[in-house]
């Protein structure tokens, strides 16, 4: 095998298992936050609320931007960090 197939090789495999973490972080946080509302709507007898604030998707946006660069930063040796 080449040196540039083993290359790609290997990042297609990270592609896929980073996909696969992504999609199944993303269903565990649908439903965490399904359960909440539905939780809270059960307390207040009204009906689950979908609105979001626009500081929380910030918020969760800055947080996501930590996490990626962290991860980034894994990548990295350590000689270089």
């Amino acid at each position: 095998m080449s040196q540039q197939n083993q290359l790609s090789n290997w990042k297609n495999q990270t592609y896929m298992i980073g996909g696969l973490i992504g999609s199944v972080f993303g269903l565990i946080a649908a439903y965490l936050y399904a359960r909440a509302a539905e939780e809270d709507a059960v307390r207040s007898g009204g009906k689950p609320s979908s609105r979001v604030s626009t500081g929380e998707v910030i918020g969760l946006g800055l947080a996501a931007l930590a996490m990626i660069r962290q991860i980034t930063e894994m990548g990295k040796s350590s000689d270089k960090r």
